[in-house]
C-alpha cells in the first residue's frame, strides 16, 4: 500500500532523495562545464602566443636576450650534415662548404620558388620576404655568412637568426 502511493507521488524525470528533496547532481555538473570551457578558451587564446620552429637534435642554437619573437617564415635549418629548407633536405653541408661561390646556387633557387608560392601584401617589396636561418652553433661563421648572403641574393628582406633566450641576471632596480 505505501508503495502504491509511493509511485503515484512520483513525478517522471525527478530523483528523490530519503529527505524527499529533489537531487541537484545534474544541475551541480553546470558550473564545473561553464568553468571548463572558460579554461579551454583561455588555453586556445594563449597557444597561438608561440611559434613551433622545427628543431633537431642534431644541432645546438646559439643564446640571445633578444625578446622579439619570430613570424611564420620560410625555414633554413643548417645541421652538422645537412641543409633543409622547411623541412626538406636540399644538400649536404660539406658539399655546400666546398662551394667557392660566395652564393650557395641550389639553396637561392629553392628560396625563390618558396618566395613565389607565397601570398604577399606586396610582392615586389622585399622586406616582405623573410627567412629564419636554424643553424648549429659550432658551424663556421664563413658558411653561416653564404648561406645568409644567398638569401639576401634570392630577394629575401627579412632574414632572421634563430637562437634561444639566454636568461639575464638581475642586476637591481633600474637595470637594462
Amino acid at each position: 500500500m505505501i508503495s502504491a502511493r509511493l509511485r503515484q507521488n512520483r513525478k517522471p524525470g525527478v530523483r528523490r532523495s530519503r529527505g524527499g528533496a529533489a537531487s541537484h547532481s545534474m544541475s551541480s555538473l553546470i558550473p564545473m562545464i561553464d568553468m571548463l570551457t572558460i579554461l579551454v578558451v583561455y588555453l586556445l587564446v594563449h597557444a597561438a602566443d608561440y611559434e613551433v620552429l622545427p628543431n633537431s637534435k642534431s644541432i645546438q642554437i646559439p643564446q640571445s636576450m633578444s625578446e622579439t619573437k619570430p613570424r611564420e617564415t620560410v625555414t633554413v635549418l643548417i645541421t652538422k650534415e645537412s641543409l633543409f629548407v622547411n623541412g626538406v633536405e636540399l644538400a649536404a653541408v660539406a658539399e655546400l662548404r666546398a662551394r667557392p661561390d660566395a652564393v650557395i646556387e641550389p639553396l637561392r633557387k629553392v628560396l625563390r620558388t618558396e618566395a613565389d608560392k607565397r601570398v604577399l601584401k606586396d610582392k615586389d617589396d622585399p622586406t616582405s620576404h623573410e627567412v629564419t636561418v636554424l643553424a648549429d652553433k659550432d658551424l663556421p661563421y664563413s658558411f653561416l655568412k653564404k648561406v645568409l648572403s644567398t638569401c639576401t641574393a634570392a630577394e629575401y628582406g627579412k632574414v632572421s637568426l634563430a637562437v634561444l633566450e639566454r636568461e639575464r641576471a638581475y642586476r637591481g632596480p633600474g637595470a637594462v
